[in-house]
């Protein structure tokens, strides 16, 4: 898709559709970056457990001078990811900001470039970043489609993290509803040995995972185990595969 094939909102419901992942489509997203703008490369920066990472990169030069401002840590792709706003740098021969990293862009031949936040204010924020040759190479591009592609990829990572917690809390209420079995099991053992009610049955346990210092879910693991020569399982919240 070049820029003057236009762009709106259903190209992403197509890319959406037409990928497999989430690096797939962010791949997409800075290949459309690339398309869409004078930029000759682009990467999309990820912070991971509070350290930059360029996810996807399309095109050329995005990838070295990505990694020269990690290395330096400071940029206008680590300033943008960092703030949580857009840095157009015009010219980096003319650029006092950063180091010597903009001598060294201007050395690779990128003499300008376009950083836009992504997911700003999360673990996962990150930026969106464009690299030209020439000065002032974004002045006439369409910055609305821009914004636009870095928007979209903040919603494909809220999306993709927000499946991953449910799928966490899926997993923990698991977790749960074994320990919950296993205790129940326990009770029900107790309260046949004993001849009393769940409430003192549970005092019962109560009483001997303290006596032990242990936690009541052990306790009643172990007993289980003892008992029927197994762990105690639960039922499967989702079909196996």
């Amino acid at each position: 898709m070049r820029a003057e094939d236009g762009y709106d909102g259903s190209h992403i419901t197509q890319w959406l559709l037409e990928t497999d992942s989430l690096e797939d489509l962010l791949q997409t997203l800075a290949d459309a970056a690339v398309d869409l703008s004078h930029a000759v490369g682009a990467g999309l920066t990820l912070q991971r457990d509070g350290r930059p990472l360029t996810v996807v990169s399309a095109g050329t030069a995005a990838a070295k001078l990505d990694e020269k401002q990690y290395g330096q840590d400071d940029g206008p792709c680590l300033q943008s990811l960092r703030s949580g706003r857009e840095l157009l740098v015009h010219d980096m021969v003319r650029e006092t900001r950063w180091g010597d990293y903009p001598a060294y862009a201007a050395a690779c031949g990128i003499r300008s470039s376009f950083s836009l936040p992504v997911a700003p204010g999360t673990q996962s924020a990150g930026a969106l970043n464009l690299y030209a040759a020439p000065p002032d190479a974004f002045e006439q591009d369409d910055l609305a489609a821009l914004r636009s592609l870095a928007a979209q990829a903040t919603g494909a990572i809220a999306l993709a993290q927000r499946i991953t917690d449910a799928q966490e809390f899926a997993d923990q209420l698991q977790e749960a509803m074994r320990y919950r079995s296993v205790i129940d099991q326990a009770l029900g053992v107790v309260m046949g040995q004993r001849k009393c009610t769940a409430e003192a049955a549970f005092d019962i346990l109560r009483s001997a995972s303290q006596h032990r210092n242990i936690k009541l879910r052990d306790l009643c693991t172990e007993l289980i185990t003892n008992l029927t020569g197994r762990p105690s399982t639960a039922p499967e919240l989702r079909p196996r595969p």
